[in-house]
């Protein structure tokens, strides 16, 4: 997927949303036009992001980018899309932190204006490292930065982090932590389990899905840590970079309460899970970037706490990721993008490596 043409997320006609979202803007700032509606090369797998420029003589709000939540008739990725916990979310990182998270707008509720619940947020322009063709493949502006340039972004990336964790409030977050008992982080890793469950009803299961959820009871860290608001997709494919500096911190639907390192093992694993994609296509890719005795360094550095438990976190990380990328798989075999398997753990892009870490060769 990573380097084949993008999947299938969506039964929508842009035409259409761009005509409803114009006649929602109108109800609200009369006489106002949204122009230059386009859809991101870089749209994600769940939601869906439209950009436009809202035009009004009164009111000149500028580039905005509208959030919407997945289409139902496309096999979504998640199976709920809270829409208002990330408008509200964002507004309190801005509130909170010195993180740049963009400016939200309005929320919109209601699913008849454009077939689901949305919010609007201002734009902030700039650049983000590709997914399609990975920033790991050579020709694209990460890959084609000097060392210094990238250390640079690397170092400002882990900074987001670690005014993340440190700035906001824990308090603030307890609406993230899921139902149930014990600590946020064995209530984490249930969500995840009840989200497999979800992924595979009707389908086969996943032995090497299973096989990692055993690995983690049997290495269960022996001090989680205290929570904090962990942003959930932290990785630089969600940030928009100006020049290589974060400008604005995106995609807050998976975040949660829960121990530092469920971000800093995302941030690791989600940059490895490209660098060993590119590696087997041939490709040196970006060895030195995003490594994750750096990552550790600079964080320590930055906030005084050193990360515990990594193999644990990482592998969970890399556990997380294949649930998604079998629910993303199933929606290919869906819209008849791909063949099924005799074997449901090939329907896992990142299995050899997720194999590797269960038996302890990966590191």
């Amino acid at each position: 997927m990573a380097t084949a043409p993008r999947p299938r997320t969506t039964t929508r006609d842009p035409l259409e949303l761009g005509e409803r979202l114009e006649r929602w803007l109108r109800a609200r700032l009369p006489g106002a036009r949204a122009t230059g509606l386009r859809i991101p090369e870089s749209n994600g797998m769940s939601s869906e992001t439209l950009l436009f420029d809202l035009d009004h003589p009164d009111a000149p709000h500028g580039p905005c980018a509208l959030r919407l939540a997945a289409d139902p008739a496309a096999y979504t990725v998640f199976p709920v899309y809270d829409m208002p916990r990330q408008h509200r979310l964002m507004r309190l990182v801005a509130e909170h932190t010195d993180v740049p998270v963009p400016r939200v707008l309005w929320l919109e509720e209601d699913p008849a204006a454009l077939g689901a619940p949305f919010f609007v947020m201002a734009r902030a322009e700039g650049r983000v490292p590709p997914d399609v063709m990975p920033y790991t493949y050579e020709g694209n502006w990460l890959h084609s930065a000097t060392d210094a340039e990238r250390d640079r972004l690397e170092a400002a990336t882990v900074s987001v982090l670690a005014r993340l964790h440190t700035q906001f409030p824990v308090e603030e977050a307890e609406f993230l932590l899921p139902e149930g008992d014990g600590s946020p982080l064995r209530r984490h890793v249930t969500a995840q389990r009840a989200y497999y469950e979800w992924v595979v009803d009707g389908v086969p299961r996943s032995p090497l899905i299973e096989s990692a959820f055993g690995w983690l009871e049997r290495h269960w860290p022996d001090d989680e840590g205290a929570p904090v608001l962990t942003w959930g997709d932290a990785r630089i494919g969600n940030i928009v970079y100006d020049g290589f500096e974060p400008a604005a911190v995106l995609d807050w639907e998976m975040a949660a309460c829960g121990p530092r390192e469920l971000d800093l093992g995302w941030t690791v694993y989600l940059h490895r899970f490209f660098q060993d994609l590119t590696v087997g296509f041939g490709q040196p890719g970006l060895p030195d970037f995003l490594r994750r005795e750096a990552i550790e360094r600079r964080y320590a550095e930055l906030t005084g706490h050193v990360p515990r438990a990594m193999e644990f976190h990482t592998l969970y990380a890399a556990l997380r990721h294949a649930i998604v990328m079998l629910r993303i798989a199933h929606r290919q075999l869906h819209f008849g993008e791909v063949r099924p398997p005799g074997d449901p753990d090939a329907l896992i892009m990142h299995r050899a490596s997720l194999e590797a870490m269960v038996r302890g060769a990966y590191w």
